[in-house]
């Protein structure tokens, strides 16, 4: 492997494994694997540059323009020609792109989702913008030192996003990587410099070693890395950053306010919810005598684009003493004050609290804030629910029918807030809401008829099998497949609600866990629930169940209202291919553990296979098509290269001999200028002249074919040896017959009859030559060698070097013309050129 291959695989190493100190921010964390592929395409796209060599400044444009195009092929295909190409359109969904995953990162804590395509960009852009620095610095203008800056950049953007644990081995990796392009480009200074003599100790032979240099850097390397370890310990820790782990944005004082840009806790759970164990995440004692209903909540949802719902940026201030009484909660409603005491596990590390709601108060230790519009807490500066013990205080609201069917409307702010819907909703969204409620009389009646058409009447099944995504169609088309698990229905219903014109949110959080044999209640990660929150004036916030198989049903969708009987909800079994078990009612005596079915799997968005693609499948083929037949045309440019300049040079040879013949140059004498008919002379000898330049130029390049023909076969040519020399080495390496080696050698003295002789003689047939040349070769090689021959010859990056040599020629034009205009005019050294 040669010094600056090396130094490039080290380039790639190093950045890949400062990589991974991004890898805490985002989940899942596959993208790395996608990041090594790209990296290890633009490396190679700078090692095939600087091979052929191009100028650095071009060996630098090609790998940008590769990482452009891998860009576009990922992140913009459908807005790109040919789906690579990038265009005005593709230009600007990058820019949308960039914009959207600002708005994620002020949104989302950490990890923050993969799914999002624009968190997904800045990262992968991000780091093959600091691989093309690095290869760049590192390995094309060979300074690997300051390689080092770009490396620094990436890990300190991740250590300041990022505050946990095991910050010291992300460190280590990267510093790791780092040494390791040092030391690569020290082995490859000291393979060019030679033998090193100092002041290191004689080996056993008595010779100066010559590797004290290396183990002199690897020791100032490993001092370094080992201080840089150590001193931090000693420092003051700096906390905060551009975002902490509770997202919080700038940390807030004791008493002070702020906002929040709050997590998704449907991405923030997905690592703990796809294990197969069911893990205990809480466990709790309550005062309360009705565990069915102890359902803890996290946070809501209610912000609503059209595809996903998602926390608002709320204010957050210092947590009160008492909470204040819930939004539109009057004092006639039936009311009974819980204490609720909560144990969460030592790996559950959640920045939202999860409590029973409403909330009158909260006893905690650590560094928590309050949103008062949820009623949540909010963990600041890093702060979680790992290991935390705390008591609640919360309000067991128990409405009647009655009092939820005779509900006002809810105030102005609330319907503005909280009945919003995009345009982009389908219209069959609204039209099913209206079919399912028809002949309701009040909103009350309008929820309870959506929560049965979903758990009960609608024909739905519950799965955790379907795909999830994001679009505008999520909704209709889980409507129309009637197939999904809590986070398809709570959403669904959300928004359908919100279109009769009922203000809904999506809450987040567990459902009622399994009673213990010591009183106590175990809640696991398959307890993990969404569901939708209706406000009605008078009551406030109220939970409601669609979901099959899943949770319970509130008693008050269980009553009787006036003029409309409302059937008693039963909760059916799980769709086929689950693990079926009944589920009686909520009114039936059974156990919460018994109406546990099955997990309910977690994802921000719903479904989103948009309809209508089969009629498009004709598009994919064409484009997968052409990027094919793309591909093989790219690979096939070498080969397509080297048969045409094999056309051009073995027809040059039939002129070779047309004006060999001839009166070399200087061979007619100028003097005859003077003498009668002089002129005619002068015109004679520059047509000899000229005849025998064009009938070199055909023989130099036959001879040139020759050589890339035994070139493409395994023999390198050798330009400081003479054609005769040149050819005994052809015949050599090549094994060739005697009547083969005496055509080379004839093409050999014809070469040197153009160089050398004064009246150059023709010979003919120099074309027949070359191919029995060739034909030999091929007849003695292998398999594989005769189709690489073809496929990709070796003489093939010839093309490559006379471009190169033609940008050379082209920036030294444009520095003479520059320099023309630049001149100042003669005879007037004061005056400055215009």
């Amino acid at each position: 492997m040669s010094g600056r291959t090396r130094l490039a695989l080290c380039a790639w190493a190093a950045t890949l494994l400062t990589s991974f100190s991004l890898q805490p921010l985002v989940s899942p964390a596959t993208w790395i694997l996608q990041a090594a592929v790209m990296l290890g395409v633009q490396s190679g796209v700078g090692a095939a540059t600087r091979r052929v060599p191009l100028a650095r400044p071009l060996t630098v444009a090609a790998q940008a323009l590769v990482t452009l195009l891998m860009l576009t092929l990922v992140f913009a295909r459908q807005q790109a020609f040919l789906g690579i190409v990038p265009g005005p359109e593709a230009f600007r969904h990058f820019s949308d792109l960039l914009r959207q995953g600002g708005d994620d990162i002020a949104r989302y804590a950490i990890p923050a989702p993969l799914e999002s395509d624009g968190i997904r960009l800045m990262l992968l852009g991000g780091v093959m913008i600091v691989g093309l620095a690095v290869d760049t610095l590192a390995v094309t203008y060979r300074s690997a030192a300051p390689a080092g800056l770009p490396l620094l950049a990436l890990y300190v953007v991740a250590a300041g996003l990022y505050e946990g644990h095991a910050e010291w081995a992300r460190f280590l990796i990267a510093a790791a990587g780092y040494l390791m392009l040092l030391l690569a480009e020290g082995r490859d200074r000291l393979s060019q410099w030679g033998r090193v003599f100092g002041g290191a100790p004689r080996t056993p032979g008595g010779e100066l070693g010559a590797v004290a240099p290396v183990r002199t850097g690897r020791r100032i390397g490993v001092l370094a890395l080992g201080i840089a370890l150590v001193v931090p310990v000693a420092l003051p820790s700096m906390n905060g950053g551009l975002l902490d782990g509770a997202g919080t944005g700038v940390g807030v004082g004791n008493g002070g306010g702020g906002t929040i840009s709050a997590v998704n806790p449907l991405v923030s759970l997905r690592d703990s919810l796809n294990v197969d164990e069911d893990r205990q995440v809480l466990s709790l004692r309550t005062s309360s005598n009705d565990l069915s209903d102890m359902y803890l909540r996290i946070v809501s949802l209610d912000d609503f684009d059209g595809s996903t719902w998602k926390p608002s940026k709320r204010h957050i201030t210092s947590v009160p003493g008492k909470f204040p009484t819930p939004t539109g909660l009057a004092p006639d409603v039936k009311r009974t004050e819980i204490d609720t005491r909560i144990s969460a596990a030592d790996w559950y590390a959640q920045d939202w609290l999860p409590m029973p709601y409403p909330p009158s108060g909260v006893d905690i230790d650590g560094n928590w804030r309050y949103e008062p519009v949820g009623m949540t807490l909010v963990g600041d500066h890093g702060e979680s629910t790992r290991g935390k013990t705390y008591l609640v205080k919360s309000l067991d609201v128990q409405p009647t029918a009655e009092q939820l069917a005779n509900a006002p409307e809810a105030p102005a702010a609330i319907r503005r807030d909280y009945t919003k819907v995009p345009d982009s909703v389908p219209s069959v969204v609204a039209k099913t809401a209206r079919q399912v409620t028809a002949g309701t009389t009040n909103h009350y009646e309008q929820a309870v008829k959506l929560q049965d058409w979903f758990s009960v009447d609608g024909g739905f099944q519950y799965s955790t099998q379907v795909q999830v995504g994001t679009g505008p169609d999520a909704i209709a088309k889980f409507l129309k497949d009637k197939e999904g698990f809590c986070v398809h229905f709570s959403f669904a219903m959300a928004t359908m609600a919100r279109i009769l014109g009922i203000p809904a949110r999506v809450a987040v959080g567990f459902a009622p866990g399994s009673p213990q044999s010591d009183q106590s209640v175990s809640v696991g990660l398959k307890d993990a629930h969404a569901w939708p929150e209706l406000y009605f004036e008078g009551v406030g916030w109220t939970r409601f169940e669609p979901t099959p198989s899943r949770g319970v049903t509130p008693p008050y969708t269980q009553s009787d209202t006036p003029g409309n009987s409302l059937p008693d909800v039963v909760q059916p079994s799980q769709s086929a291919g689950s693990s079926a078990s009944a589920a009686p009612s909520s009114n039936a005596s059974c156990s919460v553990q018994e109406k546990k079915l099955q997990d309910c799997g977690v994802a921000a968005p719903l479904d989103v296979a948009k309809p209508g693609n089969e009629g498009h499948r004709w598009y994919w083929y064409a484009w997968w098509g052409a990027v094919g037949l793309l591909v093989v045309v790219v690979l096939l440019l070498p080969m397509l290269w080297r048969l045409r300049r094999r056309a051009a040079r073995l027809a040059s040879a039939q002129h070779a001999s047309s004006g060999v013949g001839r009166p070399a140059w200087g061979a007619v004498r100028l003097e005859g200028v003077v003498n009668p008919g002089g002129a005619a002379a002068v015109e004679a000898e520059a047509d000899a002249r000229h005849a025998a330049q064009v009938a070199s130029g055909h023989v130099l390049a036959v001879w040139r074919e020759l050589t890339d023909t035994a070139w493409d076969y395994g023999i390198l040519p050798d330009d400081a040896l003479t054609p005769r020399k040149a050819a005994t080495r052809i015949v050599r390496l090549g094994e060739l017959d005697p009547a083969t080696a005496e055509r080379v050698h004839r093409v050999a003295g014809a070469v040197e009859q153009v160089l050398y002789a004064p009246r150059p003689q023709a010979v003919p047939g120099l074309a027949d030559d070359v191919r029995a040349l060739r034909s030999a070769l091929r007849s003695r090689a292998n398999r594989t060698t005769r189709v690489r021959a073809v496929i990709a010859p070796r003489s093939a990056v010839r093309a490559l070097w006379d471009l190169s040599d033609r940008w050379t020629a082209l920036k030294a034009r444009m520095a003479d013309r520059w320099a023309t205009l630049i001149r100042r005019p003669s005879g007037q050294p004061g005056r400055q050129s215009g």
